[in-house]
């Protein structure tokens, strides 16, 4: 239950960031579809943000290790022809998730730390277990969501920013990518590649709680 409230927040954070961004830009499509909103219901996609994370939760609490615990919302819609300063705008609108994600992590890492200082012991005996599973998994999911969006394959918004400052001769490639994208990201996220570069990170900011 307090993973899927933390993924839920973490997803609705990046989705409504997306829409929040576009809209500073000139692109009010997302915001009157109601997307500027913490609200999971605006954002939830059948696969990304319940199939894939609750088969990656299971997996990892089978000992399985293949899947990190990921995920994505439904797409946010935008109308690049409404931005002002395109590829600004584009940079921005497609990084805000992630930034999204980032400083929620951030907040979760300070509160962590805090409590580990001696607070903890300020916090009732039987919640103190929910507490520190919330910000742990808060930390953890936000974190997972950041790099992951980062990498550069379709549809991710790593890929979004890259395609800013590819040349022209690029796009043909991008658009093959962008066609088997999913089939792509489900193929690497069996063989342990987000695995791979998610895992260290975490471990490493775990390290300095």
């Amino acid at each position: 239950m307090i993973y899927m409230v933390v993924l839920l927040l973490a997803i609705s954070a990046h989705e409504a960031a997306h829409a929040w961004m576009s809209y500073k830009f000139g692109d009010d499509t997302a915001r009157l579809l109601g997307r500027i909103t913490l609200n999971p219901m605006a954002h939830t996609d059948p696969i990304g943000t319940l199939l894939i994370p609750i088969v990656g939760f299971v997996f990892g609490a089978m000992g399985g290790g293949r899947l990190p615990l990921i995920g994505w919302g439904k797409p946010t819609p935008v109308n690049p022809l409404r931005w002002r300063q395109k590829d600004l705008a584009n940079v921005m609108v497609s990084i805000a998730g992630i930034l999204a994600n980032l400083l929620i992590a951030f907040i979760a890492f300070v509160i962590l730390k805090v409590l580990s200082g001696g607070l903890i012991e300020s916090i009732p005996e039987s919640l103190i277990e929910p507490v520190l599973l919330f910000l742990q998994f808060l930390l953890t999911m936000n974190i997972s969501l950041a790099v992951f969006n980062l990498l550069p394959f379709p549809p991710l918004d790593g890929s979004k920013i890259l395609d800013t400052f590819l040349p022209a001769s690029m796009q043909p490639l991008m658009a093959v990518l962008e066609q088997y994208g999913f089939l792509i990201l489900i193929v690497l996220m069996y063989m342990g590649f987000f695995s791979a570069i998610i895992n260290p990170i975490l471990r490493f900011v775990f390290s300095l709680l």
